[in-house]
């Protein structure tokens, strides 16, 4: 049976994840990462964890691993993670202009709206 992953916070990255776990701005993820975190670090076992947070024990092993290669900056997502714009500046502006001169050349006729 491998080794049980477990990590030891400071006072102050106990504190740290607390506010991160709590505040409004920080995504999801990011979030149940530091719970994860305090969790670990106040005894809890990685398949307690994952029932607890209903994730995959595989997810809460890498955000272990993570902690202990990067620490901090681990919580966050990668840069470049995500789909990437398939749409140009210039297609957007387009769009909103055509829409912006369907919406001008429209007449409304009580609750019936035609062309012009």
């Amino acid at each position: 049976m491998p080794t049980a992953l477990r990590i030891k916070l400071t006072t102050e990255e106990d504190k740290t994840l607390q506010e991160l776990s709590f505040a409004d701005n920080v995504p999801r993820r990011v979030k149940m990462r530091a719970i994860a975190l305090r969790l670990n670090a106040d005894g809890l076992t990685v398949p307690m964890i994952a029932g607890h947070l209903h994730i995959h024990e595989h997810t809460v092993r890498a955000t272990l691993r993570r902690w202990e290669n990067l620490g901090l900056g681990g919580l966050w997502e990668a840069p470049g993670r995500g789909g990437k714009r398939k749409w140009s500046l210039e297609d957007i502006n387009a769009i909103a202009h055509s829409t912006q001169n369907l919406f001008n050349h429209s007449v409304s006729l009580g609750s019936i709206t035609t062309a012009k």
